[in-house]
């Protein structure tokens, strides 16, 4: 599967939309919610800590230096760091400006990606793994968050961790975000992981899965994985996406289903300045 600068501007405007989905059901309970949209992408800056606060889709359109400022503004009045995920398939002069205005590589995620056809079918799962839809957000979001919070080892290691209470507050407006489809795995009937699913324009996203540690290494990521995928092509997607650690577990397994590599997205960030710290 190859993937060229179109296909790229589309999974992003598929990361867009999710990420704007997420952040508007932030506002529930944070108001001070700052979201605006800049160069094709959205910028989400919400509260300190959390992994919601980036901005995605860069590179795809023509972009506003003087209305970038007034982002950095925002972001230093908060005094958080602003951190951009931008495809290496986007406008490399868009990384080069940011590298001028202070922003620095602090890491690299993968888009793994499989095209989908209505001939998918999920495979035997292992013996006494069942994966279900899942209505019942604490039960998921104590799997998804207990799973996540002890990641592999296998691969590169995130440039970010968070604490459970961030998790279960971020990964939960996921959950309630437009659109998102929650799954449950069991083990010989006990919860052992749990994965979500949204599609957009045809692009279906694997919104991250995690695996009890005590269930690892029987199938569970992989049940997850193929049931998902069947689901994406019952509901009309023609391409799955998912976002991997390089090297990691789970893109290992994505390879084992036919996803390959489409193109990475370069993590860089800008601290806060020190100067508006101090006269503010």
């Amino acid at each position: 599967m190859f993937c060229d600068q179109e296909l790229a501007a589309r999974i992003e405007a598929a990361e867009v939309d999710l990420l704007a989905a997420a952040t508007m059901h932030v506002r529930w309970r944070v108001p001070d919610v700052f979201m605006t949209r800049i160069g094709g992408g959205l910028v989400a800056c919400t509260e300190a800590g959390s992994p919601l606060n980036k901005v995605a889709g860069l590179g795809f359109a023509p972009f506003d230096e003087q209305a970038w400022q007034a982002i950095e503004s925002e972001h230093d009045r908060r005094e958080l760091p602003l951190q951009v995920e931008l495809s290496t398939l986007g406008d490399p002069a868009v990384a080069t400006l940011l590298c001028e205005r202070g922003h620095r590589l602090v890491g690299v995620e993968n888009v793994l990606g499989r095209a989908l056809s209505g001939s998918d079918r999920v495979l035997t799962a292992p013996a006494g793994i069942t994966i279900e839809p899942c209505r019942d957000l604490p039960r998921w979001l104590d799997v998804m968050v207990t799973g996540f919070a002890t990641p592999d080892t296998q691969g590169v290691a995130s440039h970010e961790a968070f604490d459970r209470g961030v998790l279960e507050r971020v990964i939960g407006d996921f959950a309630a975000a437009d659109g998102v489809l929650l799954f449950l795995a069991r083990c010989a009937g006990e919860p052992a992981g749990a994965g979500a699913m949204r599609v957009h324009g045809g692009v279906a996203q694997l919104c991250g899965a995690a695996t009890l540690p005590a269930f690892r290494r029987r199938g569970v990521q992989t049940a997850l994985l193929q049931q998902r995928l069947v689901v994406a092509a019952e509901r009309g997607a023609g391409l799955c996406v998912m976002t991997t650690q390089p090297g990691s577990k789970s893109m290992q397994n994505a390879y084992r289903q036919g996803f390959v590599l489409l193109y990475a997205r370069n993590v860089l960030v800008r601290s806060p300045s020190v100067l508006a710290r101090t006269t503010t």
